[in-house]
């Protein structure tokens, strides 16, 4: 639970002045909200900084510093939010499709939220995936010409489906409904951290939506989707890497940040 200045810093940040109420409405502004506000990143990891999935360290990393983090750290995050406000949150766990197979338990971190009897699926710290709320067993949604959907899958998991316009689809994780405290999250995240087959570890990512699309920079590369076209760009030294963080993200590294980490990885 958050305290009430963290709670407003927190709204603030991300430009929230709704209702606070436990509605389906204010899940799906807040979720939306997070998405366009504060950006998925790695920056500490390609940094080698360890990440701390405490309370405290986490609001001065989204609140004070300005920064955004990956599933464990934004999804931990927004759970707080939602529970401070009077939600029925609960941080469950998935294994990631790789194009082959899936990865390994609590490869990701998502959350479930309990509303009038419906299971609702939210997720903050993904990067580029669905922007409102999914109802458990509901007909998915439709955004920016993508479409995602949970279906049942064996064993009583349940599989995030992603499908496109031209009728392909593909799964993007698998889950059950197990809650789990946020230690239980905290083995995978040093491996995510540390690892070698861990993709946090070959490249750094800072990566926001947009109201038609999104902008990411990726090692040494900007990417800018709006509106279902795709321009990529080369970022020419680490004045204009720091600009377009600054720009984009809002974010505003230290002077003494090593930057050409974060073009090289």
């Amino acid at each position: 639970m958050l305290n009430e200045q963290d709670t407003q810093a927190y709204l603030d940040r991300i430009h929230y002045q709704g209702p606070r109420t436990a509605s389906l409405a204010t899940l799906t502004a807040l979720h939306l909200a997070h998405l366009q506000h504060i950006p998925f990143e790695n920056l500490d990891i390609s940094l080698g900084k360890k990440l701390d999935l405490s309370a405290h360290a986490l609001m001065d990393k989204i609140l004070v510093q300005r920064r955004g983090g990956f599933c464990y750290e934004l999804n931990h995050a927004f759970a707080l939010l939602l529970a401070t406000l009077g939600f029925d949150v609960s941080r469950i766990a998935a294994r990631v499709f790789n194009g082959k197979d899936y990865g390994p338990d609590f490869d990701h971190m998502l959350l479930q939220v309990r509303l009038e009897n419906q299971t609702w699926i939210a997720d903050v710290g993904f990067g580029d995936c669905f922007r409102a709320p999914l109802l458990l067993d509901g007909e998915g949604v439709h955004e920016l010409g993508m479409h995602y959907q949970v279906q049942p899958d064996d064993g009583g998991l349940f599989v995030l489906m992603q499908g496109k316009d031209d009728g392909s689809t593909h799964p993007q994780y698998r889950f059950s409904l197990q809650a789990y405290a946020i230690d239980d999250f905290e083995a995978m995240c040093i491996y995510q951290q540390t690892s070698p087959d861990s993709h946090f570890t070959q490249k750094s990512i800072c990566s926001i939506a947009t109201p038609h699309g999104r902008v990411s920079i990726s090692n040494s590369k900007c990417i800018i989707t709006d509106a279902g076209k795709r321009s990529v760009r080369s970022i020419h030294g680490e004045e204009e890497y720091r600009s377009l963080l600054l720009k984009h993200f809002g974010v505003n590294l230290a002077a003494d940040t090593p930057v050409v980490k974060l073009m090289a990885r």
